[in-house]
């Protein structure tokens, strides 16, 4: 199996020049999910899953990588759980992120993180409403009615 630290530098690798909306290095989102999900007392196949959260959405990685990935498959089960997939409702999304055991956990990160206010700032007007309602209605969806950091 893939040590944390191993997946830590394959998913910087993966996303390495690619940039969040506000022009950050990809990189700084996935460790801020990462730790966000340690934090919520994630535990090792979350933590690894956080760090690869949006490596199949971005085209970073493969799904057929990830399907021979020397991960766990509870690990592989929430990558592909937290991956939007192009047509797919965010009700059909939520309930298979919560049908998903570990993949709330990293959601909520993730969630957390993309709505941070100082992240939000960066932001023109437009961008920075369409997303933090984007995010809450997610929330909803997910049943997440505290907002956490």
């Amino acid at each position: 199996m893939l040590t944390l630290s191993e997946i830590e530098t394959l998913a910087r690798t993966a996303h390495a020049g690619q940039t969040d909306k506000a022009g950050r290095p990809y990189a700084e989102h996935l460790r801020a999910v990462a730790e966000g999900v340690r934090a919520r007392g994630g535990d090792a196949d979350q933590i690894a899953a956080a760090w690869l959260h949006d490596a199949v959405e971005d085209d970073a990685l493969s799904e057929a990588w990830l399907t021979a990935a020397d991960l766990s498959d509870r690990t592989k089960a929430v990558v592909l759980a937290v991956t939007k997939r192009a047509g797919e409702t965010p009700e059909a999304y939520a309930g298979r992120i919560l049908a998903t055991p570990g993949a709330l956990l990293v959601k909520e990160a993730d969630l957390a993180h993309n709505a941070d206010p100082a992240r939000l700032a960066a932001l023109d007007a437009p961008t920075r409403t369409r997303l933090t309602e984007k995010y809450a209605r997610m929330r909803a969806l997910l049943g997440l009615t505290d907002q956490r950091s």
